[in-house]
Formats: structure tokens, sequence, C-alpha cells
């Protein structure tokens, strides 16, 4: 697609590439209306595993379409939960993935995890910061006892500044989707009404986040993928 993957735009490090607040807000909206797609609305429920900024395509006007399926997992509607080998990419895992039993809920904190560097203009690991704010996820833990999320919001752009607000809110989103509990995590239509403003995030909820240090592990490929066919993914019309 013109513009590529949403990797491209927000791990610039200048002005001149900047998305502004409202960009951003629609490309993450996009995303959560394709995963909602996925997990509710095709005949079989489809778990991507490997959402990632690299795997988010935008057009010429930045509208999102979710890509690269050839790691998901296809569940019939009357599972809750299925067996797998872990696949993917580290630094977006859910801890569940530890156990080999996962639900949607790993896409939701995938998504947890690309909304928050969307946000903050960076990756979940850079290794070009001072050692106590490599890990994103420990800079959001960080920033939450101190009631300092503002201090997250990409300081390369002057509209996402100006936002400053709007943005925190969203930020407590990305923190919703990245509970170590899967159960706390909202589903992706619920991700897509607190976006579009029609519901609230959780009060109640964990801020100790899992220490992505321990997401240092192998990616083993299952050798039971079923590829996914376009009237798989496009559903009963």
């Amino acid at each position: 697609m013109s513009n590529g993957s949403l990797d491209r735009w927000i791990y610039h490090g200048d002005r001149e590439h900047a998305l502004d607040w409202k960009c951003r807000k629609k490309i993450v909206l996009d995303v959560a209306k394709g995963l909602a797609y996925l997990h509710e609305e095709c005949r079989q429920k489809i778990i991507h595993l490997d959402i990632k900024p690299q795997n988010i395509l935008l057009d010429s006007d930045f509208n999102a379409k979710v890509s690269d399926f050839g790691l998901s997992k296809l569940i019939d509607r009357n599972q809750t939960e299925v067996m797998t080998t872990m696949r993917g990419t580290p630094g977006y895992l859910a801890p569940e993935w530890l156990s080999s039993v996962i639900t949607e809920k790993v896409d939701v904190y995938s998504f947890g995890i690309v909304l928050l560097e969307t946000l903050c203009g960076r990756k979940n690991f850079d290794r070009s910061k001072p050692e106590e704010s490599r890990h994103l996820l420990v800079v959001l833990q960080k920033s939450w006892e101190q009631e300092m999320l503002v201090e997250m919001v990409d300081k390369y752009s002057e509209d996402m500044q100006t936002h400053g607000p709007e943005v925190v809110e969203m930020i407590k989103v990305a923190s919703w989707c990245l509970q170590y509990d899967f159960t706390k995590r909202p589903s992706m239509s619920t991700v897509v009404k607190v976006l579009e403003g029609v519901a609230k995030v959780e009060s109640s909820l964990d801020y100790n986040f899992t220490d992505p240090r321990l997401q240092k592990t192998t990616i083993e490929y299952d050798k039971d993928m079923t590829p996914l066919l376009p009237s798989i993914l496009s559903g009963p019309r």
C-alpha cells in the first residue's frame, strides 16, 4: 500500500515525519475494528497472532489494514481457548503464551503494545535509550506510579503534545489491553466503543505489567497452521 506499514511512521525520531493526533487516532481505530471483525464476525474466530506495526498497512489516506495472516489460528465459535505452540514477535507476546493455551486476548495484548508505540512514537524496546527506559512497559508502569502518563506522549509531535490529555486517555486504553490476567482485558469490540467515545475504560485495573525482559524466548511455528482463504476472511455474505 502506498504509505507502507505503520512502523515507518511511528519510529521516526524527527518532527518532519510525525503523524498528528487525528491521524494516529484514525489508524488505531481502523486496526481495532479489523481485529473485532476477525474475532467476532467471521464464520470462525480468527486469532491473528502477530499484530505489530510492520503488519499494519496504510493507504494514501492513512486508512489502516491488518495484513500477514501467515501465523493466524482458526477457532470454532464454541471453543473458548486453544492450545498451540508459541508464535509471533517478541515484545508483542502476551504472558499466557508460556502456557501454550491462548484465546483471542493475545491479539488484544499485542494491540495494546502497538497502541502504546503509536502514542509514544517509539519501539517497545529501544537499545539506544538509557537502560531504565529501554522497555516501554517499564516506562508505562513507572508513569502510572508517578501519575505522569502525559510524559509518555510523543515529544516529536507538537500536535500530540497539544492533545496530551486525550492521548493520556488512550494510553489508559492500552493499559487495559495489557493486563497480565487475560480475563481482565477487554474484547476488541469494547476497545472500538471506547475509542469511539461511547464506553469507558475499566477503572479497577492492575498496573503491574508483565516484565518485558521475560519475553526473550524462541518462537516456534506450528505444523498444523491452517491457511486462511479469502472466503474465510470475508465471512458470510
